[in-house]
């Protein structure tokens, strides 16, 4: 039998949202023998802008010891941060591992749950989610190519209802674009077939 990623979605974000978290992805991993059932996770808007301003306030107050040393060295918007912690997965992942028993979600045979935030390469999927991350950069592959390329990779400089904007001097870019000398694009969220933020060091 398959295993429906949309009830464990569902299911997963009824848990998320009573612990104060969000849901940013879930995938099914490995074989039918030793599957992996990942779900990905951050705080959710109300959490990340109290831990924001808990940062902020031990920054200014001389102890930066609860804040990432990046934020306060002011080279990370703290927007951008998951603000998950060991005891948020812990505790989800005991509330969600029962209700997946509880309701059958995972049948014919055993798995493994993982829970963790979903990294610096994150996936960017909804509207909200490239909005929240305009300024980093990201990679772009469409379902269609514009001026003849299908990867991209630029920051994104601007969101609106319908699509984004790249720009693609902030990195180096493959030769197609290159030689059509593009240093912006605009791609239409119907033709972004995946994409990703690009861990900046």
């Amino acid at each position: 039998m398959a295993v429906n990623l949309d009830a464990i979605r569902s299911a997963a974000d009824r848990v998320a949202s009573s612990l104060g978290l969000d849901v940013v992805d879930v995938e099914m991993t490995g074989t039918a023998k030793q599957r992996t059932l990942c779900i990905y996770l951050e705080k959710n808007a109300a959490g990340r802008e109290e831990l924001i301003r808990k940062a902020a306030g031990s920054i200014e107050g001389g102890d930066e010891s609860t804040a990432p040393a990046r934020l306060a060295e002011g080279n990370l918007n703290p927007q951008h941060l998951s603000w998950l912690t060991h005891e948020d997965c812990a505790e989800f992942s005991r509330d969600f591992g029962t209700l997946l028993d509880v309701e059958d979600l995972i049948p014919d045979g055993e798995y493994t749950l993982e829970a963790s935030s979903p990294g610096l390469d994150r996936k960017l999927t909804r509207p909200d989610e490239f909005e929240r991350f305009q300024g980093a950069l990201a990679k772009v592959q469409t379902f269609e190519p514009i001026a003849n390329n299908r990867h991209w990779q630029g920051r994104l400089i601007a969101v609106s209802a319908e699509a984004i904007t790249l720009d693609l001097t902030a990195t180096r870019q493959n030769s197609k674009s290159r030689k059509a000398g593009v240093s912006t694009v605009e791609i239409a969220f119907s033709n972004i077939e995946k994409a990703h933020l690009v861990p900046e060091f």
